[in-house]
């Protein structure tokens, strides 16, 4: 009888963490993990509003890559010869994208100098996002959107 109920309890156990790995694997396709290219900018006039959209150039193209607390991003820009890329860390806070650049190309690393840190505020919804710059006292100043890559 005490091995039956063992079984019966080994049985439902697998069956909640079968169940709860699914539910976990469905939120982080909701979630910033994965691959996501820019497809254009916004400006904002008044920290609020958008005042023009901007599309990404013929043949620049930009990827970010998110997965368990890592980015990494490159961009490739016609007529230079090196692209950029970067690498570093991520963490979602209140609303905040906040991207902690570790390691990148040689633009990157004299940049790195003096800025590491970068906080946006995030728009993110399955298949886009936007990363929001804002100056000193909180407006808006432009964003980068983008949108996942299947």
């Amino acid at each position: 009888m005490k091995k039956i109920f063992a079984l019966l309890f080994l049985v439902l156990l697998l069956v909640g963490a079968t169940t709860m790995e699914t539910d976990a694997s469905s939120d982080s396709f909701n979630s910033i993990e994965g691959t996501w290219e820019l497809v254009s900018f916004y400006n904002y006039d008044d920290g609020i509003n958008i005042s023009d959209t901007v599309e990404k150039d013929e043949g620049y193209r930009q990827v970010k890559m998110y997965y368990n607390g890592k980015i990494m991003w490159s961009r490739y820009v016609p007529g230079e010869p090196n692209g950029r890329f970067g690498y570093g860390s991520y963490e979602i806070e209140d609303g905040h994208l906040i991207e902690t650049i570790e390691y990148g190309d040689a633009e990157m690393m004299k940049a790195l100098d003096t800025l590491r840190l970068f906080k946006f505020e995030l728009d993110l919804n399955a298949k886009n996002y936007s990363q929001i710059s804002y100056d000193e006292e909180g407006n808006r100043t432009f964003s980068e959107n983008y949108k996942r890559i299947d």
